[in-house]
């Protein structure tokens, strides 16, 4: 004996008898969701005008604070320089070549000014070739940190000299990697 009812042996509904669905709410086939879910779509700020409202602040906002983290690598270093070199006492010499030279102020600021510069544009390309900018840049910028630490190692005139020129190394490169990956 089939018990599926046929289709025109159904009970019908009278217009009386139907349920009454809000307007706002179309039926839908979806799965019931919690209140955490539903929460987190309100009406009042949905994913998409969210993320519209922060897109079209963020580029200059962006611009702004990159200029500030290379300008605050810049500074930072100066820091390390001004504690070790006229505070401390300590001669800041490198080897160049057959000689040696000072390291001044002004060497300084141009290295952890060109630093900064170079890894904010080298995130910039990124961020327009790859969907995984931050992460790829990230790995590059700990390499090239890394790398960077030989230089220090290999031309400081003595034990303190070595310390401080890696401490401005540490140090630049510290800001410039927080600065530039934070979003």
């Amino acid at each position: 004996m089939n018990t599926t009812p046929h289709p025109q042996n159904a009970p019908t509904q009278s217009p009386a008898q139907t349920p009454i669905r809000p307007s706002a709410q179309p039926p839908t086939q979806s799965p019931a969701r919690s209140p955490a879910q539903t929460s987190a779509q309100s009406p009042a700020q949905s994913p998409a005008q969210t993320s519209t409202r922060s897109s079209a602040k963020s580029p200059a906002r962006s611009r702004v604070r990159r200029l500030l983290t290379v300008l605050g690598a810049a500074v930072a270093a100066v820091a390390v320089w001004v504690l070790a070199v006229p505070v401390a006492g300590t001669e800041l010499i490198v080897r160049m070549g057959a000689g040696t030279q000072p390291v001044g102020p002004v060497a300084v600021v141009l290295a952890g000014l060109a630093a900064g510069l170079a890894g904010w544009a080298l995130l910039a390309v990124l961020e327009r070739v790859t969907a995984k900018a931050g992460r790829i840049w990230t790995i590059t910028a700990l390499a090239v940190l890394a790398l960077s630490l030989t230089g220090p190692l290999g031309s400081a005139t003595g034990p303190a000299a070595t310390l401080v020129l890696l401490s401005m190394h540490l140090v630049v490169g510290a800001v410039v990697i927080l600065g530039l990956t934070r979003r």
